[in-house]
């Protein structure tokens, strides 16, 4: 330790009447006027509704009030602990609102948070009026003491001044430690009952996952199209025309040696064959189809291009998101692929249907059935894929067949 890190009395002293000890005594002072008019506010407007509760009407103007100045209140306080202590009290979530005032009502009625609001801006008012009275004590006896210790040593009283000058120091070094503590106590009663619970803080850490969760798909599957376009704009047409100069070389110089021209041959058969792979790699990444003419057009080539008969029934009038759309798409694609690669089959049926806000697939084959999750056949992959955007897959496979695989996916 450095001599600049040591500690000196002097230092110790200092920081005993620092600009923190005053805070903490101006947020003691300051809690007792919030607290009586929070204290007011509540009690009036609960005894209101209870007094006047055979009119109905009172409850139901009364009741908002309440709630409404809880949450009020809650934010002045809030701004209190944090101006003066520092502390950031995190506001309590609250779910959007509807435009039914009897709803909103009873949500906040049933809200455990509501009724823990109430139940500090009733305590309130015993902590900060006694740790008011306690601070305010301390402190008025701290200068009575000194100023007697005064008088007396200006009218010759000399060594018995000593023992109010001991008081008054003692009290002088008491009061921030009271301060301290009464503020200790406060932000304790605070953090428990204006912040979220556990629960509710799970609960916003899960929405928030969600949000993040829902961001990285979306940037995926923007990527993913970024990538398509690159592929189908550059490599894509420089490949098509090398592949038409090739063509035409191949066509043109029929005079040239046979090494030549099978060397040319096999140029122009490569370039059509690296270019059928790249389109293929260019539909697996995110189809230009789905994203032009929307799933009904998409599907209906994946299902011309599948190795074995598809029927296919599309309604879905209504567009939904394109992750979810891409997620629809590759889901039925990853679906028909194991079709034609596990299930010995000979026909399979594609249905895509929208009911209210879920897009609802199915995905039926009759080949020999079985089908596990776990048994490696890439139905894992399709349940993370559908989970990913809080999709829900079921499958249903009995050993003979038929197999069917159902998906549910929200459009929003």
């Amino acid at each position: 330790m450095t001599h600049a890190e040591v500690a000196t009395p002097w230092d110790k002293m200092r920081a005993h009447w620092s600009a923190p000890t005053w805070l903490r005594t101006f947020h003691v002072v300051t809690g007792v006027p919030i607290a009586l008019a929070a204290l007011f506010a509540v009690a009036g407007l609960a005894l209101v509704s209870v007094l006047f509760a055979w009119t109905l009407v009172a409850p139901l103007v009364a009741l908002p009030l309440l709630f409404w100045s809880a949450r009020m209140f809650t934010r002045l306080q809030r701004a209190r602990f944090a101006a003066f202590l520092g502390v950031d009290i995190p506001a309590v979530p609250r779910r959007p609102g509807t435009g039914n005032p009897a709803v909103r009502l009873f949500r906040d009625a049933r809200t455990r948070s509501t009724w823990r609001q109430l139940g500090y801006h009733m305590l309130a008012p015993l902590i900060s009026g006694a740790g008011f009275v306690a601070v305010v004590m301390v402190w008025s006896a701290c200068l009575v003491a000194a100023a007697l210790a005064v008088q007396v040593w200006s009218v010759g009283g000399g060594w018995r001044s000593a023992p109010l000058a001991l008081l008054a120091l003692a009290l002088c070094v008491a009061a921030p430690w009271l301060a301290r503590a009464i503020t200790a106590l406060d932000v304790i009663a605070a953090e428990a009952l204006l912040g979220p619970s556990l629960s509710e803080q799970l609960a916003l850490r899960v929405e928030t996952l969600k949000e993040s969760r829902a961001e990285v798909i979306d940037a995926a599957d923007a990527e993913r199209r970024r990538i398509e376009r690159d592929l189908h704009d550059g490599a894509q047409q420089r490949l098509v025309s090398l592949a038409m100069n090739l063509g035409m070389a191949r066509a043109a110089f029929t005079d040239l040696p046979g090494p030549a021209r099978e060397t040319i041959s096999r140029a122009h058969e490569e370039a059509k064959q690296a270019l059928k792979e790249l389109r293929d790699l260019v539909r697996g990444l995110h189809p230009a189809v789905l994203s032009d003419e929307g799933l009904d057009a998409a599907l209906s080539g994946l299902a011309a291009r599948a190795p074995l008969p598809v029927r296919l029934r599309v309604e879905v009038p209504e567009r939904a998101s394109p992750t979810i759309e891409a997620v629809a798409f590759f889901v039925i694609s990853e679906a028909l692929a194991n079709v034609a690669k596990h299930a010995r089959a000979s026909a399979a049926e594609v249905t895509a249907r929208r009911e209210g806000d879920m897009l609802l697939l199915e995905v039926t084959d009759d080949g020999r059935g079985g089908a596990e999750p776990d048994a490696g056949t890439g139905l894992r992959g399709l349940s993370q894929r559908v989970g990913s955007v809080d999709g829900r897959l079921s499958i249903d496979s009995p050993p003979g067949g038929p197999t069917t695989i159902s998906v549910e996916l929200p459009c929003a």
